[in-house]
């Protein structure tokens, strides 16, 4: 069918609005303007971690962003799908930019709140909190210490020869698109990736199935949505990792980790803790506070700091205003699970490679279906391998679409009472002397 006229005007407003937004988002690096540097750590340590940290951040002039969403919301109506998705991310666009604007500051968290959460808000439609998983979370964990199933299992493998692993999967599922694979010095994580790079700190040590879940989480999402959001020509916007895609992305990522059946429960237990610990900031724990309850969980006093950093950049040392972003691991994993299940429940199946198209929040679908029957939204080139062959995950969700209606309660109760004059038999696993 040939464009008329007017339907021509109304893919070059969507291109324009597409354009105007992404060069809103371009002045947010929202990690990059929150970093601290490497003396405030070790000057924490050194003074025996008893004062609080002295940070200041460069100031941030959100100007630019602003007249760039006023002048994209001069052309948005906001009565369509798709002016809708334009305006939602504009709006998270701007307040990304009056985040940045107020580091250091109450606003701040205020501002961070309406991006990322808070670990006591429920999610839409469904009257659970991040808090609430967390809890689960370590409820489940706690029933667990009396079988030794190694939690925290030993980290075997060195920086060198994960990178070198990792290297020879990228090239093999990006081709020449591949990131480079290179070791850091200094990371705030054990890696971090990007379009064009895999950094991992050399110091860093990995468990058997850490390599896996770099893969699937970094390299297979991450990088994946940034190649594909580059190639969106006529919709640069997604492209763009500014703050309100950053649930669904990180939410993709961590259930790559559990779809590819690389996650472990120190890794759960690890997510668990960073949303207890930004309520404690909320509720008025100082950074010195927070720091202790890491150290406790985890006994290092180099990555305790690492956690409580996370937790306090950008907002108040003495408390009551933290950076609430990491609860997007959690709460992203809840949305993205019913969202998948859902769809598939709903026999809408067909959205989900839309997921991968660039950076996007899961409310944007309905939007993106409508792009690209429009011919605007390309489809994604890059899928992890869940995706691409989708196989395991279909027969996955078939299956579990039937016990997720089942009452679990009775059946644990039965089974509590089967097994309560059963001793606890411990078998030998893997690791154990045979």
């Amino acid at each position: 069918m040939t464009p008329t006229p007017a339907t021509e005007r109304e893919l070059d407003r969507i291109r324009a609005v597409a354009h105007l937004l992404y060069a809103a988002s371009k002045p947010l690096r929202i990690l990059r303007t929150l970093a601290w540097p490497p003396e405030v750590k070790e000057a924490f340590l050194a003074g025996g971690a008893r004062s609080l940290p002295q940070v200041s951040y460069p100031p941030f002039d959100p100007t630019r962003s602003i007249e760039a969403v006023r002048e994209a919301r001069r052309l948005i109506v906001p009565v369509t799908t798709i002016d809708l998705w334009l305006d939602r991310q504009a709006t998270a666009i701007e307040v990304g930019a009056r985040m940045l604007a107020a580091a250091g500051t109450v606003g701040f968290f205020e501002h961070g709140r309406q991006l990322y959460g808070e670990p006591t808000a429920p999610l839409r439609y469904v009257p659970l909190t991040p808090i609430d998983l967390a809890q689960s979370i370590r409820d489940t964990i706690d029933q667990l210490e009396h079988i030794d199933i190694g939690i925290a299992p030993p980290a075997h493998f060195g920086a060198a020869e994960v990178a070198a692993q990792i290297e020879v999967a990228v090239q093999a599922h990006f081709g020449a698109a591949a990131p480079a694979v290179q070791l850091v010095d200094r990371l705030s994580a054990n890696a971090l990736a990007t379009a064009r790079t895999i950094s991992i700190r050399s110091d860093a040590r990995f468990t058997d199935r850490d390599l896996t879940q770099l893969l699937h989480h970094e390299a297979y999402v991450h990088v994946a949505t940034s190649l594909n959001g580059k190639s969106q020509t006529d919709l640069p916007i997604l492209a763009a990792a500014h703050p309100g895609t950053t649930r669904t992305q990180e939410g993709l990522a961590v259930f790559a980790e559990v779809i590819s059946g690389s996650v472990e429960l120190d890794r759960l237990q690890r997510l668990s803790d960073r949303v207890f610990a930004i309520q404690m900031a909320i509720e008025g724990a100082d950074f010195v506070e927070v720091y202790g309850y890491f150290l406790g969980r985890i006994g290092d006093p180099d990555q305790a700091f690492e956690n409580a950093r996370r937790v306090f950049r950008g907002g108040v040392m003495t408390g009551g205003a933290p950076f609430t972003k990491d609860l997007v691991y959690l709460l992203g994993l809840l949305q993205v699970n019913n969202f998948i299940r859902a769809s598939f429940a709903a026999g809408r199946a067909d959205c989900l490679g839309l997921l991968f198209c660039g950076k996007l929040d899961i409310f944007d679908i309905p939007a993106l279906c409508e792009l690209y029957t429009l011919g605007l939204c390309r489809p994604p080139r890059y899928l992890p391998p869940w995706i691409s062959d989708p196989r395991h995950l279909l027969a996955m969700l078939t299956f579990s679409l039937f016990t997720n209606r089942i009452d679990l309660e009775p059946v644990v109760a039965v089974t509590r009472r089967l097994l309560d004059s059963a001793p606890v038999v411990r078998l030998p696993g893997p690791t154990s002397d045979k």
